[in-house]
């Protein structure tokens, strides 16, 4: 059942939802996130890596990796005005720091091209798509990931590494593997379940206008996978709920289709 099917009481729960926003909430789960990751990354930067027990290592680069994921949502609710609506510039504020904290984007960008998509899904146009000739997802990640990135950035991220090498004398190898390497692997986490998987062409073909499907996931998995990004249709129906209130809008959607 598509969305334009709903009856009248799921749209007037969801609005009875969506009024929950305007609220502090948003601004606080987004300085927490923001917090642990500093704190983190503080940490095991400061860590002599080689007292650590090897099977501690990938535990903590996944663990960076997942506030690096929510270092992006944050921005990405600030995008939709989700972050702090009552204050439009706190909200962006937040969204520029969220961006810049994980890899030094341009918020003013990232902003423009993110409501490409909501408004040209799967076209030409969209800036996540694919290249519309090669769809599989290694050539749809890296096509994704040109999109998005530019040289400039990857001088600034050359430069604060040697500042950090060498100014602030952290170890090479720390840098490696709790800076360097968890924004990667958080790229393809973010690209898997939140472009890829909700975006790539059902067999029987798009539903427009949002061209999206859900990853059914239940809550807590939905969660860790990717902040609940992948109730990915919900998502688009109603870009102004945060990623926190996003469970609620599945739940009453699988309900109405019970």
């Amino acid at each position: 059942m598509n969305f334009c099917d709903k009856p009248v009481s799921y749209y007037v729960a969801i609005e009875q939802l969506s009024a929950k926003e305007d609220t502090v909430w948003g601004l606080v789960i987004a300085i927490v996130i923001i917090s642990l990751w500093v704190a983190s990354l503080a940490f095991l930067l400061a860590i002599n890596y080689a007292k650590v027990p090897i099977w501690l290592i990938p535990i903590a680069i996944v663990w960076q990796m997942f506030l690096y994921t929510g270092l992006f949502i944050t921005a990405h609710d600030a995008m939709h005005g989700s972050v702090y609506r009552k204050n439009p510039k706190i909200n962006n504020f937040i969204g520029s720091l969220a961006v810049a904290l994980y890899a030094v984007f341009p918020y003013q960008q990232m902003l423009k091209k993110h409501w490409l998509h909501h408004r040209h899904p799967a076209s030409e146009v969209d800036p996540d798509f694919h290249d519309g000739k090669r769809t599989n997802a290694i050539f749809w990640y890296l096509h994704f990931m040109i999109e998005y990135s530019s040289w400039q950035q990857l001088i600034v991220l050359t430069i604060l590494f040697n500042l950090a090498k060498y100014v602030l004398h952290i170890h090479q190898i720390n840098l490696i593997l709790f800076w360097s390497i968890p924004p990667i692997l958080s790229s393809i986490q973010l690209f898997y379940f939140g472009t890829f998987l909700p975006h790539r062409e059902p067999k029987e073909g798009y539903v427009y206008p949002h061209c999206s499907q859900t990853i059914e996931l239940p809550t807590f998995f939905s969660f860790i996978a990717c902040y609940h990004f992948g109730y990915h249709e919900e998502h688009h129906e109603y870009p102004h709920v945060p990623w926190w209130q996003l469970p609620s809008v599945y739940k009453q959607r699988v309900f109405n289709n019970q």
